[in-house]
């Protein structure tokens, strides 16, 4: 844009003009620009319609409507795309350029508007009636000329855009009108704005609409310099800390002075130094605050040093937490935070009998496994408790990525230790109880096996060198007490199980129950729902009951939920009798007995006797184990007219259904021996069913429960099913080894059954399974099927295999 100008005519002439304007005149649309009078402007016209409005007023009377567009971004504008307020102009001189444009010099001379539009086709033209506003000379214009006059001068101050000798030039001029729009001329304001000031047609109108423009301005204005100040105070701190910083280094290395260059620095070192940790460790993190101190502080390494460093500050290096040894303490803390659970108890109890005699101790790694709800994690929480250690879990369910063991590498950004240092963090100490929850939940992917890291970690000849990918220095372990927990054994994968001590918690027996409910799940839900301040009394039948009939688990999760769900109604019985009865007289009682539970929980869900006791040709009763405890197994044999086939189903595994095929080949090579009619499986078909069909089965060890009902079907002697059994066997009829023979007992007790077959080679595992467990089962070793059959067939005795060969 090229300078302003200021017009030379006077208001002396402006009469002998007013005469000489015609009525009507072309009309030049301009595009991002508002023309005042008295100001000269070059304007560029290249549209075919403006070049024949210029060179019809040249040739005519030189005299031009200057109009705005509306929207600047127009090409071909209409009538109504045009402000009707506009400026006189008179053409001063064209010039004509080589490209086909025209640049002509007007000169504004007055303020006018657009009555009508001829209709000319060539180009716009409208008859125009010229505005001269009146000058009152009174206190009040006198007052807005001063106060438009200092806003101007401190616009053009501010403004970096307004050349400083226009205030010189403003100076100069002392007509009213004429003082307004050089001002007006001299914004850096948008086209609607400067409109604005021509649509006034008052002097004193068009003054407050300037005034007004340019305080908004000046606010603006003195707002972009406070926020530029600001920015340029802080690039030049920043600059000049870093020169400050710069220039300390060099002074420091010509002096060969290794002290810290800041407090900051200082500091760090302290607590370097505090931390107490091993020379190898102190060297790596001095080497680092070193780096640190050389490295920029706007670099993106210095960030990753620091983080470094508070991370190796931050990790327990020697801070220990004081052991409770007394055996009684510990026992009594255990026995107050759980029932049962002898043999864990008694393990870490053992733990605590060795610390009183050497005073240190490698770290132990105990692992619990049994079905969810028996207290592994709570009993891990426990014996940290017992011990006055700081108790920390970490769960593996789901974990995929061998980094989140180990940590990621400082070369990633966002990098960070893995879940050990972190939870050593935590911890604060370098003897913690550390709790690997789900164990056996983890799995692995292209991203790595974290059960391979975690050998490292659990094994107490090599986690005193722990070494995380992020810190890359050794870390002791040995005085962390790891506790794992998982659901089912040969999940764990078997170099894992090898470096820790399984512990086997089985299934609760129903007396468990009723002590856990008593003493630990009544108590709390009364807590959680605000009822230990009432009078409750909750029936040892109804804890029954809801065992009985409303759950069928190894656990007490589920136990758990009810007893909350009767809570939640009696409060809301509570507190519906207290509304309504403003004054009661004397605490009310309220008695939670077995008739009330099934108000409260409806149907019982479970029936109380699982299996129909009785003698029933063709069924028979084995025992399975599940990861929610052991369960009962049913076993449906029938025998029609078929093609010598076996059918099998009930949703049954590979192993399973070959359990199956070898012992219905048992059957047929010892027909003789069982006193079966050798031709048993010609032109029959043998169906054996396992209910429920919806739930998918496997293993070998039912076994001898699907020879046994194969040999009720083809006699047509009833099975007793009040005789449970378990093992895998061969064809030759032998009985192999089973595993969870506790949770097999466990159904099989609570399911009222007194008779229990089970393999010879199980034998050994009774020692170790309690007498709570034993106590009124009949249980049975057998070493070959043919033993099981006095026991399950009333009345039927088999020759033994002396008298036979006698008879050969």
């Amino acid at each position: 844009m090229e300078k302003l100008k200021e017009s030379e005519y006077k208001p002396s002439e402006q009469n002998s003009i007013v005469d000489s304007i015609p009525d009507e005149l072309p009309i030049l649309p301009l595009r991002d620009i508002v023309i005042f009078p008295y100001m000269i402007f070059p304007v560029l016209v290249g549209r075919a319609q403006s070049i024949r409005a210029a060179n019809y007023a040249a040739d005519q009377t030189k005299y031009i409507f200057l109009s705005t567009q509306k929207k600047s971004t127009i090409e071909d504008p209409a009538e109504k795309d045009l402000y009707t307020e506009g400026t006189i102009a008179k053409i001063v001189q064209i010039l004509k350029l080589p490209n086909g444009l025209m640049k002509i010099l007007v000169d504004g001379l007055f303020q006018a508007r657009i009555i009508g539009f001829t209709g000319k086709r060539d180009f716009f033209e409208g008859k125009i009636e010229i505005i001269i506003p009146e000058l009152d000379n009174d206190h009040e214009m006198n007052a807005m000329i001063r106060q438009m006059t200092q806003l101007f001068k401190d616009y053009v101050k501010i403004s970096k855009n307004v050349p400083k000798d226009t205030i010189a030039a403003f100076d100069n001029i002392e007509e009213p009108d004429r003082k307004l729009f050089y001002a007006a001329a001299n914004i850096n304001q948008a086209i609607d704005v400067k409109q604005s000031i021509l649509q006034k047609f008052t002097l004193k109108e068009q003054y407050l609409e300037v005034i007004k423009i340019l305080n908004s301005e000046i606010d603006i204005l003195r707002i972009e310099k406070e926020i530029d100040n600001k920015v340029q105070e802080n690039i030049s701190k920043t600059q000049r800390k870093f020169i400050i910083q710069e220039q300390i280094k060099i002074l420091q290395d010509e002096l060969g002075d290794d002290e810290d260059g800041s407090s900051e620095f200082a500091k760090i070192r302290q607590t370097i130094k505090k931390a107490k940790m091993p020379k190898d460790v102190e060297e790596k993190a001095v080497e680092e605050l070193t780096k640190l101190k050389k490295t920029p502080a706007m670099s993106p390494e210095s960030t990753v040093i620091r983080n470094y460093l508070d991370w190796m500050v931050g990790v327990p290096w020697s801070k220990k937490s004081k052991d409770n040894l007394n055996i009684l303490h510990v026992q009594k803390i255990l026995d107050e935070d759980h029932f049962g659970l002898e043999k864990p108890k008694e393990r870490i109890v053992e733990h605590i009998a060795v610390l009183n005699l050497v005073k240190q101790m490698r770290g132990q790694i105990l692992c619990f496994v049994g079905p969810p709800g028996v207290g592994k994690t709570s009993l891990g929480k426990s014996i940290a408790r017992a011990l006055g250690r700081n108790f920390i879990r970490i769960s593996l369910g789901g974990v995929r990525d061998e980094a989140e063991i180990r940590g990621h590498r400082r070369t990633y950004i966002g990098s960070m230790p893995g879940k050990i240092i972190q939870s050593m963090k935590r911890a604060g100490t370098i003897n913690p109880v550390i709790l690997l929850d789900e164990i056996d939940k983890m799995s692995m992917d292209f991203r790595g096996d974290p059960s391979s890291a975690m050998l490292e970690v659990l094994d107490p000849e090599q986690n005193h060198t722990f070494n995380d990918h992020y810190l890359e220095v050794d870390y002791n372990l040995q005085q962390v007490m790891f506790i794992t927990t998982a659901n089912v054994r040969y999940n764990i994968p078997l170099p894992l199980q090898d470096r820790m001590e399984i512990i086997e918690l089985p299934g609760y027996l129903e007396y468990d129950k009723l002590e856990i409910a008593k003493k630990h799940l009544v108590p709390k839900q009364l807590i959680a729902h605000g009822l230990e301040k009432k009078t409750i009394e909750f029936s040892e039948n109804a804890i029954r009951k809801i065992i009985a009939e409303y759950t069928r688990e190894a656990g007490v999760r589920n136990l758990e939920r009810e007893i909350a769900s009767i809570f939640r109604k009696l409060a809301k019985d509570i507190v519906v009798k207290e509304s309504s009865k403003k004054k009661s007289n004397g605490k009310l009682k309220y008695l939670i007995t077995d008739e009330k539970v099934e108000t409260y929980l409806k149907t019982p869900r479970f029936r109380h006797q699982r299996h129909v006791k009785g003698n029933k040709v063709g069924s028979v009763t084995g025992l399975a184990w599940t990861s929610t405890g052991g369960e009962l197994l049913s076993v449906d044999v029938t025998i029609m007219n078929g093609a010598g086939k076996l059918n099998l189903t009930g949703q049954l595994g590979n192993v399973m259904k070959e359990s199956a095929q070898a012992a219905l080949s048992y059957l047929r090579a010892s027909a003789k021996k069982l006193g079966l009619n050798p031709d048993f499986f010609k032109g029959k078909e043998i169906h054996i069913h396992l209910p429920e069909g919806a739930i998918p089965k496997d293993g070998p060890s039912a076994g001898i429960a699907m020879a046994m009902a194969m040999f009720s079907a083809v006699s047509g002697k009833p099975a007793s099913n009040n005789v449970a059994m378990t093992g895998e066997i061969t064809l030759t009829g032998s009985i192999l080894a089973i595993g969870g023979l506790t949770e097999k007992l466990l159904a099989a007790k609570r399911n009222n059954i007194k008779t229990v077959l089970i393999p010879k080679e199980n034998e050994i595992d009774l020692k170790e399974i309690s007498d709570k467990v034993k106590n009124g089962l009949k249980i049975i070793t057998i070493e070959k099927a043919e033993q099981a059959v006095p026991f399950i067939f009333d009345g039927v005795k088999l020759k033994s295999n002396k008298s036979s060969k006698k008879k050969k």
